[in-house]
């Protein structure tokens, strides 16, 4: 019996015990929901990829954190595809569920009032699909786009129209929130890049097949051929049927895609695909891993399970973004914890609507902070939030061929387009827009090359070209009525430019020449009303001697211009041979003038500085000394210099002057011969401000710009003159201003050269030349011809054609040979011509005396270093650099070899003081003066100091004293230099 009670008793408590476990057990795996909405679409496949993918992320997650004590519950509601649904769907899930945070919507246009509601509920919104930019207008704090904004793309859209260089294009798309929020982006890149967008096309939601096909057909009528569209999924598939339809997807036309359709191309019916061969689109770049390609695979497998009667869905990059989304949700939920999920509930008066019972999320705030900071590598790629959105890292640019799409290359905001994605160059900064980097297209219609983007109207056979009338300058353009027929025939140079540019455009472009002119053959207005024919669309174009000015520019797009560009003056030449007796002043300038005299001076300086106390020639008294480098420097100019020079330094000094000098005197001398020989033909007028200051009679051509040139250079109205031809020209200047005519002629440089080829002997143009464009021709603005015929204008005028024209027009003109250029350029050498050689001359003469001076401070380093005040240190310098420096060769004994030492050396085995214990001229008395005389030939020196005068032996000739050794040639040497010294004392004054 107690056996059986003892039994039970441990019985019992093992079992307490394992009761107890289990109970610590369930208490440690507690997990905490935290309630999360979901607001989809539940009847499309949009929705139920988004309701696939959720939960499928949430599952992944948990499985592999399953130590998290938080766990996401979804609350799904359906917005059944309309605004007012999704709102009531958000509304119901924050006052009855109090979730934390709500996925969805699945539009742009069911997010305004989603954000609104998450804003003042605190509630993060995070929407994977709503991509519009004009969400981010409402500057919610809590609304997240864990996709890309629309206008992440433009910047890959733009690059693709600069590699292929197209000038025009049309904004396709659907009339709400979601095709709006583009379009101010788009249009504002293209303008960017002179791009025009030439017309926009808004398409209803709603629109019939009808009615989209009188859209497309309005479309077919203008000549813009690349067309941007951006549009959901089923009104752009009904879109494309119906372009193919009425032929809008054959040769010439370019479609470009926006992401919205490019991502769901795997989604579309293949009829529809078969109608969009040769399109181009943007999509987000998702880069391939195996983890990818599982889910896809499971995904694939559980959505046929839940939806067996839909057809086979693919999984696109909504669906990723939807995983991604839910991951990152679960991981900020965790950070945060669950310590407050309550709503602080507002007070609630009976007169309250629903929105005003809505609470206040605790954990909002910071569930908000954590989704930001939260960053971790998807499926779709990194996953992190800036500035509310996710971020582009790269776009595929792909090609509908066949039964679907091919990758043709890459945009990154780095490097621009590429043909593949090389992460290794990540550092690279090189951006490109060449369509090299993209793999082979096949366009609309599979044409060979790719479509220039525009066509002529279909409404219009020829381009209705208009040529101005007028009397003189027939050569540039000539307008002649055949009176039988009442035909007309232009030609000119003009007329042949323009046809050989538009001959050399890859496309042929039929036009006709219309005269703007009267029926009786007279200008029917200046060129200014020829300009404006084409901004009121009379003409397509003007073709002429028509000029590039600013206010023209306005009304119509010129292309590049094909002439020289300028306006300048024509005046009468006479000779101006001068006879002046001062003429030899004129072949230099003043400035030059002045210059070469201060050089001149300064070289003297520098050489008397670097020989004065080792040669000769550059001591003496003061005024000597002075003369002396006058005369030097000036006699360098005609080689007649006799000083000699004796130290490297100078001599380099003066090798640089000699060139310098050569120079100088040969260009002057043939400046002088040509004043003196050669005819000068000089302009009787050199300046506007000279005909202003005469007040003379001044012409211009009748109907030209110039005209309003002159108003603005300050003439007087009633000075002007006008001629229409260059035989007026030449009777109007030829009288002069006081006899009826003219004292100068403006008109643009093309006309002034064709006139002077004529009279090349009796005037000439002046400067200078007032900047204008030259000649080009005119199309309406924006007109995509404008580029095409700019690049072949440069074509034509680099070209052999150019020089064929000029020559079959103007050649066959000139009278006489344009070869006075020459003699009415000035004579004049200026300091601009010889500055180099100043500067090298200065350089090197101011190096060498900055030499020549360190070297002399730095042998008398002992007086610079010395305890003297500043003065006296000066003092001493300029006494020792006065005195001759006895240790240069210049002054050693003839036969000694030179050693090389600083001091001097008097004679062989002597003392190097003994030539320095010879005093100065300034330390010796004159008793000192007349103690010392030479002796004969025994080179003995004597005294007449001394009683009754005889002779005694000085201590100069001891057999002991070192001069003892000075023997024959040697003591001939010194005597010479102590009689020089002795006739330099005798003129001291006493």
């Amino acid at each position: 019996m107690r056996n059986d009670l003892a039994q039970q008793g441990f019985a019992l408590f093992f079992l307490s015990l394992w009761v107890l476990f289990i109970e610590m057990g369930m208490a440690q795996n507690t997990t905490i929901p935290v309630n999360v909405g979901v607001v989809l679409d539940f009847d499309t496949s949009f929705g139920k990829m988004g309701l696939s993918c959720i939960p499928m992320a949430l599952s992944d997650f948990y499985a592999s954190h399953g130590n998290y004590k938080t766990r996401l519950v979804l609350k799904t509601r359906d917005s059944r595809r309309d605004v007012v649904g999704a709102a009531a769907a958000a509304l119901d899930l924050i006052q009855n569920e109090e979730v934390q945070a709500i996925i969805g919507p699945g539009s742009s246009m069911q997010a305004n009032f989603l954000i609104v509601l998450g804003q003042k509920a605190q509630v993060p919104i995070i929407s994977f699909s709503a991509s519009s930019p004009s969400l981010s207008s409402l500057r919610s704090q809590y609304f997240i786009r864990a996709t890309l904004n629309d206008s992440a793309q433009v910047p890959a859209i733009i690059a693709i129209f600069q590699a292929f260089e197209w000038r025009e294009a049309v904004l396709i798309y659907v009339d709400n929130e979601y095709g709006d929020g583009i379009i101010p982006y788009m249009t504002d890149a293209l303008q960017g890049i002179d791009v025009r967008v030439t017309y926009r096309s808004v398409i209803s939601p709603s629109a019939t097949d009808d009615q989209i096909g009188e859209e497309l057909y309005k479309l077919m009528t203008m000549q813009t051929r690349v067309f941007i569209v951006h549009m959901v999924t089923p009104l752009g598939s009904r879109f494309f049927t119906k372009a193919d339809e009425i032929g809008m997807m054959e040769e010439g036309y370019v479609w470009i895609l926006t992401d919205g359709l490019t991502d769901l191309l795997s989604t579309l019916d293949p009829l529809v695909i078969d109608s969009m061969q040769g399109v181009l689109g943007i999509k987000p770049h998702v880069p391939r891993t195996k983890e990818l390609e599982n889910f896809r695979v499971r995904w694939k497998r559980k959505f046929q399970q839940d939806h067996p009667k839909d057809e086979t869905s693919e999984l696109n990059i909504f669906g990723l973004w939807a995983y991604d989304a839910a991951s990152a949700l679960a991981m900020a939920v965790e950070k945060v914890g669950a310590t407050n999920l309550s709503f602080q509930k507002t007070n609630i008066s009976s007169n309250s609507t629903d929105l005003d019972t809505i609470g206040v999320s605790q954990i909002g705030p910071k569930l908000l902070q954590s989704l930001l900071s939260t960053k971790f590598k998807g499926l779709s790629g990194d996953f992190q939030i800036f500035d509310g959105q996710l971020h582009p890292t790269a776009f595929q640019i792909v090609n509908v061929i066949g039964k679907g799409e091919r990758g043709i290359g890459f945009w990154t905001p780095k490097n621009g387009i590429i043909r593949r994605l090389k992460f290794t160059n990540a550092n690279s900064n090189t951006y490109s827009t060449s369509k090299d980097n993209l793999g082979a297209i096949v366009w609309p219609g599979e044409p060979t090359y790719f479509p220039k983007g525009w066509v002529l109207p279909v409404n219009e056979k020829k381009l209705k070209i208009g040529v101005p009338v007028k009397d003189g300058f027939s050569e540039f353009v000539k307008v002649t009525w055949d009176p039988n027929t009442n035909a007309t025939k232009v030609t000119g140079y003009c007329i042949d430019v323009f046809d050989a540019v538009m001959g050399s455009l890859p496309y042929a472009v039929p036009y006709e020449y219309i005269p703007f002119g009267t029926p009786d053959g007279k200008p029917a207005g200046n060129y200014n009303d020829l300009i404006y024919q084409v901004f009121l669309k009379k003409y397509d174009a003007v073709v002429g001697d028509t000029t590039i000015v600013a206010n023209r520019s306005n009304y119509v797009d010129f292309t590049l211009p094909y002439t020289e560009s300028g306006v300048s003056m024509i005046v009468p030449i006479k000779d101006n041979k001068s006879k002046s007796a001062w003429i030899f002043l004129k072949p230099l300038t003043w400035d030059l003038w002045v210059t070469s005299a201060c050089f001149f001076v300064f070289i003297g300086f520098v050489i008397w500085v670097l020989e004065h106390r080792i040669n000769e020639d550059f001591r003496g008294p003061p005024s000597h000394q002075v003369g002396t480098i006058f005369w030097f420097s000036f006699s360098t100019m005609v080689f007649a210099q006799k000083e000699r020079i004796v130290s490297n330094l100078a001599r380099f000094v003066m090798i640089i002057w000699f060139f310098v000098v050569l120079i100088l005197t040969q260009s002057y001398t043939a400046s002088l011969t040509s004043m003196l020989t050669v005819q000068q033909l000089q302009p009787t007028v050199t300046d506007i401000k000279e005909l202003r200051a005469k007040d003379e009679y001044v012409g211009y051509q009748q109907g030209s710009f110039v005209l309003g040139f002159l108003k603005r250079m300050n003439f007087d109205e009633s000075k002007f003159r006008i001629y229409n031809s260059p035989e007026e020209l030449a009777e109007l200047i030829s009288k002069g201003s006081a006899n009826g005519g003219i004292a100068a002629a403006f008109d643009e440089i093309p006309y002034m050269k064709l006139f002077i080829a004529q009279h090349c002997s009796k005037y000439t143009m002046v400067q200078p030349t007032y900047k204008f464009d030259g000649f080009g021709f005119a199309f309406p603005r924006g007109s995509p011809l404008v580029q095409d015929v700019s690049r072949a204008v440069l074509k034509v005028t680099e070209g052999d054609e150019m020089v064929k024209i000029e020559k079959e027009w103007f050649g066959k003109k000139t009278s006489c040979s344009d070869d006075n250029g020459s003699s009415l350029s000035s004579n004049n050498i200026s300091l601009d011509s010889f500055w180099g050689l100043f500067l090298i001359a200065g350089a090197t003469s101011s190096l060498a005396l900055i030499i020549g001076i360190a070297m002399f401070l730095h042998k008398h380093r002992v007086v610079v270093m010395g305890e003297d005040s500043v003065s006296e240190k000066i003092k001493t310098l300029a006494t020792r650099f006065d005195q001759k420096d006895l240790s240069s060769h210049t002054f050693r004994i003839p036969d000694q070899p030179y050693s090389g030492s600083t001091e001097p050396m008097a004679a062989v085995g002597a003392s190097p003081s003994v030539i320095n214990c010879l005093p100065r001229p300034s330390t010796l008395s004159n008793q000192t003066i007349n103690e010392i005389s030479l002796s004969g030939e025994q080179g003995t020196f004597s005294s007449e100091h001394g009683g009754g005068g005889s002779s005694t032996t000085p201590k100069y000739l001891m057999h002991d004293h070192p001069l003892s050794s000075l023997t024959g040639s040697r003591i001939d040497w010194f005597r010479e230099k102590m009689a020089t010294e002795l006739s330099y004392f005798k003129i001291l004054p006493m």
